[in-house]
């Protein structure tokens, strides 16, 4: 089938499916993900994942992570990755981790597969996290906070552990497994000084008394609106390239990127206008082929342990869930907030795919628990908004009255 062909079958059924989830008051993205498992290989097998699809499909993860951060206060994130916010950070890795390392022990894995079992089911992914915030309009409460910052933490932390995995040489001698670690750490550090460099240099330039909102406007009077909006991409792309060569996501860094680009650098007409053009672009066309994409990579022909598949996704869930309530509670947060955390940590999306797809490359799991990872991954995002909306949106609400 042709990429036009197959990209228009995509997005009118994950966009028809999406409206019908809207009208019962459930987020677009669960009809979106489903749209990709009816299409995809495990009912109808009309549409297989392509790298064309995947290509489209992280050209969208990126709009949706420059969507989220322009959206968000850079200050009021990094706030939460510290003090208290470092309890749930942790919690929400290392709970889930430990959880799925217990599975793998219990069903006699090897250590390779273990440990990627542990990884996954750590992982938040962040674009998921921001897009179902995004849909239930709360990326400026306590719960965006924290859960954003836990999903930036959980996730550089698997991509840190990954990138040990794929340094170690063959003799894995405790000297070879140090320099890995040395090797992955200094470039995790870095990433973080040319995201801090780059804020210090903003609130510098802020602090003169320069009004970068005046001189955006006289950028759009010389060169024009949509030359301003390309600029602003290049920004966040410059940030997710240097992040993806570090051996990083992309994602990390676009989505710090985007953070750092105040909407207060913008006219209220300008931004108005660019926030118009992203949901256009973002919501209408390409992050509905990002959802549907994530269905279209499930399996269900390939798993053939009910019991395995049973408990991984029990102790992904629970482990999660817990972990967020814990730390919620455990800092001082409502029940309804720390609830609420707990179930946005659950999504994970693309990020644990990616982790999978690259163990599976790279010969350190096969296709069975490739499969199964896939399905926790499409299982855990379709159902975080489901929960979330049945019993936390009400407390929410009431709260709001």
């Amino acid at each position: 089938m042709p990429l036009l062909t197959t990209l228009l079958i995509l997005i009118v059924t994950a966009r028809l499916l999406g409206q019908v989830f809207s009208r019962f008051n459930q987020p677009a993205i669960i009809g979106e993900m489903l749209a990709g498992v009816i299409l995809g290989p495990s009912i109808l097998n009309l549409i297989a994942p392509t790298p064309a699809l995947s290509g489209i499909s992280e050209f969208a993860v990126f709009l949706i992570v420059l969507s989220a951060g322009l959206e968000m206060n850079f200050k009021e994130v990094i706030d939460s990755m510290r003090g208290k916010g470092v309890v749930i950070a942790l919690l929400g890795f290392l709970l889930p981790l430990t959880g799925g390392i217990l599975v793998g022990i219990g069903f006699g894995l090897d250590v390779s597969r273990t440990i990627f079992l542990g990884l996954c089911v750590s992982i938040t992914a962040l674009p998921v996290t921001v897009s179902i915030l995004q849909s239930f309009k709360l990326l400026d409460s306590n719960i965006a906070r924290y859960s954003v910052a836990t999903a930036i933490f959980n996730d550089i932390a698997a991509l840190l552990v990954l990138g040990v995995i794929l340094n170690l040489p063959e003799q894995k001698s405790y000297q070879a497994v140090g320099g890995a670690i040395f090797h992955a750490s200094w470039k995790l550090i870095l990433l973080i000084v040319l995201i801090v460099s780059v804020s210090l240099l903003i609130k510098k330039v802020i602090e003169k008394g320069i009004s970068i909102d005046q001189w955006s406007e006289k950028l759009v009077e010389l060169i024009g609106n949509e030359a301003l909006f390309g600029l602003l991409l290049l920004l966040v792309l410059i940030f997710g390239s240097v992040s993806a060569a570090l051996g990083f996501h992309f994602v990390i860094g676009a989505f710090f990127g985007a953070l750092l680009i105040d909407r207060k650098f913008f006219l209220p007409a300008r931004y108005k206008e660019l926030e118009l053009t992203l949901s256009s672009i973002t919501g209408g066309f390409l992050a509905p082929v990002f959802f549907a994409y994530l269905g279209l990579e499930f399996k269900m022909q390939v798993i053939d342990s009910f019991w395995f598949v049973a408990v991984v996704l029990a102790v992904s869930i629970v482990t999660k869930i817990l972990a967020g309530w814990l730390g919620g509670r455990l800092i001082g947060l409502s029940k309804s907030d720390s609830l609420g955390i707990g179930f946005i940590l659950n999504g994970r999306g693309v990020m644990e795919l990616v982790i999978a797809s690259i163990a599976y490359d790279r010969g350190f799991i096969g296709q069975d628990l490739f499969s199964v990872l896939v399905l926790m991954g499409v299982v855990t995002t379709m159902i975080t908004p489901l929960m979330f909306r049945k019993w936390v949106m009400p407390q929410l609400e009431n709260r709001t009255r």
